[in-house]
């Protein structure tokens, strides 16, 4: 007997000022990059590039072929703005600079 049952997952894409979550109904077997696929986000935000995608399931990191579990959510990453640790090191300089002109 062939197996027809699908699997709850959701795919989810922000921008600092809108955000949008789709839930599917995908097949066992699914992959995280095929979910994005069908989830038509890269159609609707054109920051998705899907040849270099960054994903993760609920925060963690993983490779486009991860084969997806029922209610999964796959997040897609933007690229940083900034190196965090150059901001670190921009504002620890910041205060160093400052406690020796400051009280």
């Amino acid at each position: 007997m062939a197996t027809t049952e699908h699997i709850p997952v959701e795919v989810a894409f922000a921008l600092p000022g809108r955000q949008k979550i789709v839930a599917l109904q995908v097949a066992p077997g699914t992959t995280a990059v095929q979910a994005v696929a069908q989830s038509g986000l890269a159609a609707e935000f054109a920051e998705i590039d899907m040849a270099a995608l960054k994903l993760g399931i609920f925060g963690k990191a993983v490779q486009p072929d991860t084969v997806l579990r029922a209610r999964d959510r796959v997040e897609i990453y933007r690229p940083l703005q900034a190196d965090p640790k150059a901001v670190r090191r921009q504002r620890a300089e910041a205060g160093k600079a400052m406690k020796k002109g400051g009280d």
